[in-house]
């Protein structure tokens, strides 16, 4: 089984669009109004050695009435599923209090989670993540889902953060290596493990 990495957060803060980029697909729905994906969606990706699988879910309102409960099940489902959370919010925007009530929900999932500042194209870095401190969810990851810009720097900081990763996530990460031909791929990525062994020695 692959790693699974969920899209989560508040309507319209780009989820389906990350989700293409990390998928180098078009298929999740995209406009810029709310609540357009009301189910989760599964697909395929990989970032350098690292295939995975990702849900793009429909968001989370805080107003889980009709329509907006049903998102916002589908929603938790996907978090029940991931090994990786991706919790997006909107540097453009800000934090608001949608965003507050969606952190206080995920902190309860022993879940490792990475906060994601998107539609920073433009932005001062610091303007993109400064308010976003206050959820306690660590540093911001400033990208921009549209352009595809710092995405890679993302998936990096996904794929090779021990402190933040599960021992079960990095153990699904590794058996994929060594499920995979020819015998040239399996002796690089024993290499590429071992050297990922020794940088946790280091730690």
């Amino acid at each position: 089984m692959l790693p699974v990495i969920a899209l989560i957060g508040r309507q319209n803060v780009g989820k389906s669009t990350l989700f293409n980029q990390l998928t180098k697909s078009r298929e999740a729905l995209v406009a810029d109004y709310p609540g357009l994906t009301r189910d989760r969606q599964y697909g395929f990706g990989k970032m350098g050695l690292f295939p995975y699988i990702v849900i793009d879910t429909g968001g989370i309102s805080g107003e889980e009435e009709g329509i907006n409960e049903i998102m916002a099940e589908q929603t938790l489902h996907a978090v029940e599923e991931a090994d990786a959370v991706l919790f997006m919010v909107d540097g453009r925007e800000g934090l608001n209090a949608t965003d507050e009530y969606v952190a206080a929900i995920i902190r309860k999932k022993s879940k490792k989670i990475f906060l994601v500042s998107n539609k920073s194209e433009g932005l001062n870095p610091e303007t993109a993540s400064l308010d976003f401190h206050s959820l306690g969810l660590g540093k911001p990851n400033i990208i921009s889902a549209l352009h595809g810009d710092y995405v890679l720097a993302l998936m990096d900081e996904v794929f090779n953060s021990p402190t933040k990763c599960s021992p079960y996530f990095l153990k699904k990460v590794i058996k994929v290596f060594f499920f995979q031909k020819p015998l040239l791929n399996y002796i690089l990525k024993i290499f590429i493990v071992m050297i990922y062994i020794c940088s946790l020695l280091l730690h």
